[in-house]
């Protein structure tokens, strides 16, 4: 099967990977979760860190940006069940394959930016 016959039938994977990273925070979630698993509050607090001007972070956002990344399998997402509620957020391995990707963007951003 040529490039094209496999672009074509799956879409291009710049598009594709566009649409994963997609969203005001998916990238720095995954950045900061490849230390290890988090809960949304650690999230959240890791977020605001170097952000100039924002005081906070909607819950709704941040909740959609978690559960989308969730559904595309790179996170995993671990309910405690208990009272309070205690979640963790956590790489996949798919996840975990795009941490060198962000960490040439980074890179980037340090030498241009």
């Amino acid at each position: 099967m040529t490039t094209n016959a496999r672009q074509s039938k799956t879409g291009c994977p710049v598009h594709r990977f566009q649409q994963l990273i997609g969203g005001k925070y998916k990238l720095r979630i995954l950045w900061d979760l490849q230390n290890g698993p988090l809960r949304y509050s650690e999230i959240r607090r890791t977020l605001l860190q170097g952000q100039l001007g924002t005081p906070v972070i909607p819950a709704r956002v941040l909740s959609r940006e978690l559960r989308a990344l969730t559904t595309m399998g790179m996170l995993s997402r671990k309910d405690y069940k208990v009272v309070p509620p205690k979640v963790e957020y956590a790489l996949t391995a798919m996840g975990q394959s795009m941490i060198p990707v962000i960490a040439v963007i980074h890179r980037w951003g340090t030498r241009n930016l």
